[in-house]
């Protein structure tokens, strides 16, 4: 029985998720695809955890790759171990750090 398992979960259909997000049932599957929203097809039709939904909700929009990269440019500008450890990369790879050194 259920009742002995823990209260169950809320499970919405595509319509009941799409009216929870007031968003269109076409623009909710989008967001399975390009956002990670999390759902599961059940044969032809869909079902969404209202919990995973409201999860979903509280986490950060992930980054853009350009935006991404852009937040850590410089994040080593003034790490004092940079420099050495760049030569031990370079030096692994029997490579110069620059085209002037041997």
């Amino acid at each position: 029985p259920a009742d002995k398992n823990g209260p169950p979960q809320e499970v919405l259909t595509l319509a009941e998720a799409a009216a929870y997000l007031r968003v269109l049932e076409q623009d909710l599957l989008q967001m399975v695809i390009e956002q990670d929203l999390p759902g599961r097809q059940v044969g032809t039709e869909w079902r969404f955890l209202k919990s995973a939904i409201q999860d979903w909700l509280s986490r950060p929009l992930p980054r853009p790759g350009k935006e991404a990269q852009l937040a850590v440019a410089g994040a080593w500008k003034d790490d004092p171990d940079v420099e050495e450890e760049l030569r031990d990369i370079y030096q692994r790879r029997g490579r110069p750090m620059t085209e002037e050194e041997p």
